[in-house]
């Protein structure tokens, strides 16, 4: 992520204490939109939101990049059979 979770952490906290979401986005050179997206990943990995968490955010996209490298894996697989039925029928 380009932002460390320490510092998402501490703008976040900084919103909830009363500054200005506004103030602190210009404060520390991010998007208010970032700084709402933060708040809102905070509360669903307390519970205090519905969501799908950060631990099960990551898990799913580890699981999608190795179904699209499983899937990769299978066409070539199914391909080099192919290629290799194809040459023993030849003989």
């Amino acid at each position: 992520p380009p932002y460390p979770s320490e510092f998402r952490r501490e703008a976040v906290e900084l919103v909830r204490t009363g500054t200005p979401l506004k103030q602190v986005a210009a404060e520390l050179g991010v998007s208010e939109q970032t700084l709402r997206n933060w708040r809102r990943q905070q509360d669903v990995d307390a519970g205090r939101a519905e969501g799908l968490t950060s631990d099960e955010r990551e898990e799913l996209r580890r699981l999608r990049r190795e179904n699209r490298r499983l899937t990769q894996e299978r066409e070539i697989l199914k391909a080099a059979a192919t290629f290799f039925a194809r040459e023993t029928d030849r003989r």
